[in-house]
């Protein structure tokens, strides 16, 4: 089952076009990535699907057309964004950042499961539970983004560039309780990283991007045994 279609999305930000012609497809469950240079549209596609940018095109989530709908609508759908620079509310606790994402939920025993849950995929903020979000290492601040949208129970994650800025084992980290999450939760993700190595390591299938509009599209073994892949995205 098609949970998110994607088809001939366009977006601009004043005169300036960004997205062309952006067309994907996510499983219900499934994960897939987007890969493309700087300034291939791969963060403005997460933010039309989120509202955070107004888009022409199709975008339909659950059956339902999401263009037009603020991004408050949109979480309300069950779409969590996890954005580049992460975004945590850095006067508050970590226990109030997820607390923060729950803010639609009425099911109070359920968020605190959620947050042991958070607290036990990303062992770190356990220990930092008391601390405001500003005092946590770059990797932290990350645990706790990915955590705060969980904390929505979201169908859908979007997460972009979730290894950006990170040290290679802090990066690996995140991805390994990522991957975890998606095992044990089934909620989709669609995934935008520029380690296309990392990527890889989550998602089933990924398009391309250039220029804003979608390339090429494929299963990641297809697209792993591609040379201008490779050389592209992969350093091989």
């Amino acid at each position: 089952m098609t949970l998110l279609e994607l088809e001939g999305v366009t977006a601009a930000y004043g005169p300036v076009q960004v997205l062309e012609d952006v067309s994907l497809t996510v499983p219900d469950g499934g994960a897939v990535g987007i890969l493309g240079a700087n300034g291939a549209g791969k963060t403005t596609t997460l933010r039309a699907i989120s509202g955070t940018v107004r888009a022409g095109g199709r975008i339909v989530f659950d059956g339902r057309d999401v263009r037009g709908l603020r991004p408050d609508q949109v979480a309300a759908l069950g779409i969590a964004h996890v954005p580049e620079g992460r975004g945590t509310l850095g006067d508050l606790t970590v226990r109030e950042n997820l607390r923060v994402g729950a803010y639609l939920r009425k099911d109070a025993k359920g968020v605190e499961r959620d947050i042991d849950y958070c607290l036990d995929l990303f062992p770190n903020l356990q220990a930092r539970i008391r601390s405001n979000a500003s005092a946590l290492s770059g990797g932290e601040q990350q645990m706790l983004a990915v955590g705060r949208a969980i904390m929505s129970k979201p169908r859908l994650m979007l997460l972009d560039e979730a290894s950006l800025g990170l040290a290679p084992s802090t990066a690996k980290t995140v991805y390994d309780a990522i991957r975890r999450l998606r095992v044990e939760s089934g909620i989709a993700m669609l995934v935008v990283e520029q380690n296309a190595n990392l990527a890889f390591t989550l998602v089933d299938t990924a398009a391309v991007l250039e220029t804003g509009r979608t390339v090429l599209t494929g299963t990641s073994a297809e697209l792993k045994g591609m040379d201008e892949i490779r050389r592209a995205y992969l350093g091989g």
